[in-house]
């Protein structure tokens, strides 16, 4: 069968213009691929859960060329279409999810992943009834985003580093509870962060969940607990982009299909580096909630539980 045309939802100032700046060339280059293209620019996340929401309806594959707050925003409107399809072009700053999945960081490079119309089912989380694809955090790592969102966009990916830095500065250890599924399974700890992780990855290529599954209905609970800030500087941020930090005594990762979060004093948790909910909040795995098209082999592959059962054409079924 014919692909199905395709609406791309472009957030042009995404990753400081870059996704306004690559659409002329990723509009080529889809239909250089064949593909009939429709082009969508958003004004904010709502406006973009709509036109994702419309296209699908419509029969087009969404395919995003944003950051990953956008691609989260589209997820959640189509995570309740059965028949919809969801593409990843990245153009933010991170691209946490594009990188997980092993599209290319080109994104003109990365239509052919569209045009070559192989899909897998992903899980999402959600809290507080929006659904995020990658890790929602809340403490230390979501006062970092918080900074992160509000420095100049001549920083690149360093303005995540940047945000910890300025984070660390200022920072008071916070005492935190959590609460697993509806087992009454129940952690206090005083510490930096919480991190309930649908995939590996946030902050533009930090491993904060190496284990992290995309397609196992679980989710990936992180803790850090209280240790010095040089402590912190110089052995659990260094090691984060390699995923090395799980060694670390400080460093506790526990697993579950829910967990409630709450702390001592009032803070904003962010997922896919947008602020989603305050806390006390309640998360929970969404199990194959949303089509993504992949690559059919390479690095991505490992983002799933078995890179043979679920891949598929995205044509299957309709």
């Amino acid at each position: 069968m014919m692909a199905r045309p395709v609406c791309l939802i472009v957030n042009p100032s995404a990753g400081g213009g870059r996704a306004g700046r690559a659409l002329p060339s990723v509009e080529r280059a889809l239909r250089a691929h064949g593909l009939e293209v429709r082009c969508e620019l958003t004004r904010d996340l709502a406006h973009a859960r709509e036109l994702a929401r419309s296209a699908a309806l419509a029969g087009e594959t969404v395919v995003c060329l944003s950051g990953d707050g956008m691609v989260g925003a589209a997820a959640d409107a189509l995570r309740e279409l059965p028949d919809a399809i969801l593409g990843v072009l990245p153009g933010g700053r991170g691209n946490d999810l594009a990188r997980v999945l092993g599209i290319p960081a080109d994104p003109v490079e990365a239509c052919a992943i569209i045009a070559a119309d192989y899909s897998r089912k992903m899980d999402l989380g959600e809290v507080g009834g929006r659904a995020f694809v990658g890790i929602a955090s809340v403490g230390f790592d979501s006062e970092a985003n918080r900074i992160a969102n509000e420095s100049p966009s001549w920083l690149g990916n360093l303005v995540y580093l940047y945000g910890a830095l300025r984070a660390l500065a200022t920072w008071r250890p916070v005492r935190f509870e959590i609460e697993l599924d509806s087992s009454g399974e129940r952690h206090s700890f005083t510490g930096y962060t919480v991190g309930v992780c649908n995939s590996k990855t946030y902050g533009g290529g930090m491993r904060a969940a190496p284990q992290a599954l995309l397609d196992d209905g679980m989710l990936d609970v992180m803790v850090l607990e209280s240790v010095s800030k040089l402590s912190f500087l110089t052995r659990i941020l260094p090691k984060v982009f390699s995923g090395t930090h799980t060694r670390e005594p400080s460093v506790r990762a526990l697993r579950a299909r829910e967990v409630s979060v709450s702390a001592d004093r009032p803070f904003t948790m962010y997922a896919d580096g947008d602020p989603i909910a305050q806390l006390p909040a309640r998360a929970r795995a969404l199990p194959g909630a949303v089509r993504v098209l992949v690559p059919a082999t390479g690095p991505g592959v490992d983002a799933f539980s078995d890179a043979r059962s679920d891949p598929s054409p995205a044509t299957m079924g309709r």
